[in-house]
């Protein structure tokens, strides 16, 4: 390969790889989104092309072949999934890298020359073999844990964490085998061969351990797994990068590594969780425990729309508390209409957004801003709360776990300690809900049973249109 070309494949996969920062960058407020959104798809396009233009290739057919059916598959289901699916998608898409990342690992391990990655006699590099083991076993771990987070978002398999007996010793046997693994693997320097059983041994078992670690974490803890198996799958991409010596793929597994990592930091802040305790066993599976689990005995104040019209209309200020429910019913442009209505007889509106409300970070942000909501109307916890208790109506839809009162005042609570959104001192709590049922947590909301709530059963959608309907 030609000079002119090393350096302009290295000069190109540099261009890319800052618009992936840009990207990154874009991504972290909505008003930017948009443009960061670009960068990435600019900055992947160029690193794609790069690759499939090197000289190197040998043929193009099997590229073109899996360019278009990939391309075909991805645009049908940009299409067709809803923003209530994206959780489960993105799992799902994780799963992909890291099964990208074994068979990458494994094609090098079966022809190393062709690679670049071994010497004349089939040898492969002693830093190759450190590569390839290491994001092999990060990709296997990310491929099923990917698979059984997708299950349990999906509701094919129950969001209760499943405790295996002995399981944080089976988790640590399985976790010292693959660490030996990679090292015998690591020191055979001598042929190929021997090499390769000890190989796909440590991979088997980083695909049960993958298993393994998230089928005991609850539902309520999915937001965090789905950060961490980001992370996961950039590491992975990241070592199987240094194997292809593709720069780009190197640089890119980096930031979604860092920045998964950097996100999953943030969630468990924003949960009152160690990174440790979620992959320990997480939480979410137990039955509501404390004050809240004797609810059944209470009684709700129920309301209908032209209930919460009149309180809305009569109120100066109201604070909408958005929720998965809300994504559920895709009330969001009912809701969006709702608050034009208040604002034109003279309402503020705010909206307050808990770190993890949805099942996925940004989901209600994303919600709002296809309704068109105005960006500066949107707040976050720590800018929102302090306001509730000058708000003279709090109008929840859908937002259930985040809400609830028992995470500050029952240590026997399985989500005591979580930070939370505090509606109940608002003078008015609407709460638009179908049941009683308690949230992803399985906890119940002692919320309901306070005075100053009233609650609105029904569809979220059909619910904020007769509100909407009622203030005209």
């Amino acid at each position: 390969m030609s000079q002119f070309v090393i350096d302009a494949t290295a000069i190109a996969y540099l261009v890319a790889a800052v618009l992936f920062i840009m990207a990154l960058r874009g991504l972290s407020h909505p008003e930017t989104s948009r443009r960061g959104n670009l960068y990435g798809m600019i900055g992947m396009t160029i690193a794609v092309a790069t690759t499939v233009l090197n000289p190197s290739v040998m043929s193009y057919t099997e590229i073109l072949v899996a360019l278009v059916l990939g391309g075909a598959v991805g645009l049908v289901i940009a299409r067709r999934v809803p923003m209530t699916a994206m959780p489960e998608l993105v799992a799902a898409f994780h799963s992909l890298v890291g099964l990208a990342a074994v068979l990458v690992a494994a094609g090098a391990l079966e022809n190393p020359v062709s690679y670049g990655i071994a010497d004349s006699s089939g040898a492969i590099f002693t830093s190759s073999r450190i590569e390839m083991s290491i994001g092999a076993a990060i990709g296997a771990i990310t491929f099923s844990g990917s698979i059984i987070a997708f299950l349990k978002l999906r509701g094919t398999m129950s969001g209760k964490p499943i405790l295996l007996p002995a399981r944080h010793l089976i988790n640590l046997a399985i976790g010292a085998a693959i660490i030996a693994g990679v090292v015998l693997f690591v020191q055979d320097q001598n042929a190929t061969i021997a090499g390769v059983p000890v190989f796909y041994a440590l991979t088997l078992l980083a695909f049960i351990i993958g298993f393994l670690l998230i089928v005991p974490i609850g539902g309520a803890d999915m937001p965090v797994v789905v950060s961490m198996l980001n992370s996961y799958s950039g590491w992975a991409a990241a070592g199987i990068g240094f194997t292809l010596q593709n720069n780009a793929l190197i640089v890119t597994g980096a930031l979604v590594g860092s920045s998964g990592a950097i996100l999953s930091y943030i969630m468990c802040k924003g949960m009152n969780r160690s990174f440790i305790s979620v992959i320990a066993g997480g939480f979410g599976g137990d039955e509501a425990a404390g004050p809240a689990a004797a609810a059944g005995d209470k009684s709700v104040r129920q309301g209908s729309s032209e209930d919460a019209s009149f309180i809305l209309s009569n109120a100066s200020k109201v604070i909408i508390v958005p929720g998965y429910g809300l994504a559920v019913a895709q009330a969001q442009h009912a809701l969006r209409e709702m608050a034009d209505k208040l604002k034109e007889e003279g309402v503020e509106v705010k909206y307050a957004i808990h770190p993890v409300a949805g099942r996925m970070p940004g989901h209600m942000n994303v919600l709002l801003a296809e309704a068109n909501v105005p960006y500066d109307e949107v707040f976050e916890l720590e800018d929102i709360n302090s306001e509730f208790q000058t708000a003279d109506a709090a109008f929840v839809i859908g937002a259930n776990d985040v809400t609830n009162p028992v995470a500050k005042s029952d240590p026997s609570s399985p989500i005591y300690g979580m930070p939370v959104l505090d509606v109940e001192n608002a003078k008015t709590v609407l709460f638009v809900k179908r049941s009683l049922s308690p949230g992803y947590a399985g906890v119940d909301n002692e919320l309901f049973y306070r005075d100053n709530t009233m609650m609105l059963f029904g569809d979220a959608k059909a619910m904020v249109e007769g509100v909407v309907k009622a203030l005209e």
